[in-house]
């Protein structure tokens, strides 16, 4: 089981702290969102849960079954998607999924054509995703990260450019394969976070 930790943990840029002393546990089987204003900081409290940015104070810990995890690999036990993550346009989506699992193998019983017509994109997965439309985009980076073999999935504006059969199947995905994951969401929309049972308002984490 994974547990993610945060101990008295701040991020600043400059002189201005996005967060600060905040303390928070992300446990397995878990789902959280992290709620608050567009710009309020979302996505660097999502950056640094994730490794990607270290905290300015403070500390963010991980440990797998009581053991610590070097946060440098923790991207090894994580998967996300982001709008600030692009595809490799060139690639059609195929080509991209197979690539993908050459880092992060798929959860047992999927394969690259079955999570291709699970998602509704069959008809198209031999198109080079630059072609595809903002929605169809939106799918890949959903699939990647969903169905990957990892215990940790970070959604950021998941259903971003989804029309409402695209948010349902988003629904879908999270009931069908991510049970046993810690599942962190960052979100001002409630249709992306409705199914998490935790949240955390970062409004509420920026004293100074």
């Amino acid at each position: 089981m994974i547990t993610i930790r945060l101990a008295d943990a701040g991020k600043r840029f400059n002189r201005e702290w996005i967060f600060r002393r905040l303390s928070y546990v992300f446990a397995q089987g878990q789902s959280y969102a992290i709620i608050g204003a567009n710009g309020s900081g979302k996505s660097t409290l999502l950056q640094v849960i994730a490794g990607a940015m270290n905290p300015s104070e403070g500390q963010c810990t991980y440990t797998h079954d009581e053991q610590s995890i070097d946060g440098e690999l923790i991207y090894q036990h994580a998967a996300i998607a982001a709008p600030y993550l692009e595809l490799i346009e060139e690639m059609t989506a195929k080509e991209f999924l197979h690539f993908h699992q050459q880092f992060k193998p798929f959860q047992a019983g999927c394969n690259t054509d079955a999570i291709l017509n699970t998602i509704g994109m069959q008809h198209a997965a031999d198109k080079q995703i630059r072609y595809y439309s903002s929605g169809m985009k939106q799918r890949i980076k959903l699939a990647q990260a969903i169905f990957a073999d990892t215990p940790v999935l970070l959604l950021d504006e998941p259903c971003t450019n989804l029309d409402q059969q695209g948010y349902a199947l988003y629904h879908q995905l999270i009931r069908d394969y991510c049970s046993n994951k810690l599942i962190i969401v960052c979100s001002n929309d409630v249709q992306e976070y409705d199914f998490c049972t935790h949240q955390l308002n970062i409004m509420q984490c920026k004293q100074a």
